[in-house]
């Protein structure tokens, strides 16, 4: 359904979400953490049908950090078990809409049969050419950005490359994003305000939106209203306002031609 106040020509292409909040929402519904995390999965569904419906190129989710591993055992185990189910009960509704999953972060470390079912949706959802749902399991910002200079020392150790080839660009191709853009858009609900180790690389010209709304209540309207924010902002990449400006006029005038 059209949303009137939101420009549907200045979309974000890439949005990716921490979903914070969980446990919050539970402590105040005087419920357990995972009946938290349970609401939470609700919405994973809601806002990826919304995305689906405006048009967002990829959708990137921040599910399970690489700090996440400290919580209570049960907690964990509960979270594994219920990325597992949402995967395999998710994947018909994955191949109707069009969705195809990516996955980021160190997923050796999960359970078996969490890595089966990731590598499954992934070969079943492989030719869909629609919204790129992207996880982020086990993963931290730091963790990947050291996993990507060690695999780079090991090609200048082979002589496939020398220090002084290394340079963003090629940093870039050994992140585990390498062949994504970088999010334009990265909201935090649950009312903190960090990027909590989360695409530190990548998000260094994104813009932030931070919501009091606890992941398990965050829905449709809450996500436009997120867009409707971003689209009130100038992004400018290290330019000033007035070259901004001039930059979007050339490229409007580009893609009207």
């Amino acid at each position: 359904m059209p949303h009137s106040s939101l420009d549907y020509g200045n979309l974000p292409g890439h949005v990716a979400v921490i979903m914070d909040g969980n446990g919050r929402w539970a402590r105040s519904h005087g419920l357990p953490r995972l009946q938290g995390h349970s609401n939470g999965v609700q919405s994973v569904d809601k806002i990826t049908r919304t995305a689906v419906e405006l048009g967002i190129d990829i959708l990137t989710l921040y599910a399970f950090s690489s700090e996440n591993w400290k919580r209570p055992q049960e907690e964990v185990s509960g979270l594994m078990q219920l990325l597992k189910k949402y995967l395999e009960s998710e994947l018909a509704t994955m191949n109707e809409n069009n969705i195809r999953l990516h996955v980021i972060g160190d997923v050796n470390r999960l359970p078996a049969d969490v890595q089966d079912a990731i590598s499954h949706c992934l070969l079943e959802t492989s030719g869909n050419e629609g919204l790129i749902l992207n996880l982020a399991l086990n993963y931290g910002g730091r963790d990947e950005i050291v996993r990507a200079l060690r695999n780079l020392a090991k090609l200048c150790n082979l002589n496939r490359c020398t220090p002084q080839e290394l340079n963003e660009d090629v940093v870039a191709r050994n992140l585990d994003t390498s062949g994504l853009p970088d999010p334009d858009l990265i909201i935090r609900t649950g009312g903190e305000r960090r990027l909590s180790n989360f695409l530190l690389w990548q998000a260094s010209y994104s813009e932030l939106y931070f919501t009091e709304t606890n992941w398990p209540d965050f829905n449709r309207e809450d996500f436009i209203s997120a867009l409707i924010d971003y689209q009130k902002r100038q992004r400018r990449f290290g330019r000033t306002g007035e070259q901004s400006v001039e930059l979007a006029d050339s490229e409007g005038n580009r893609k009207a031609k």
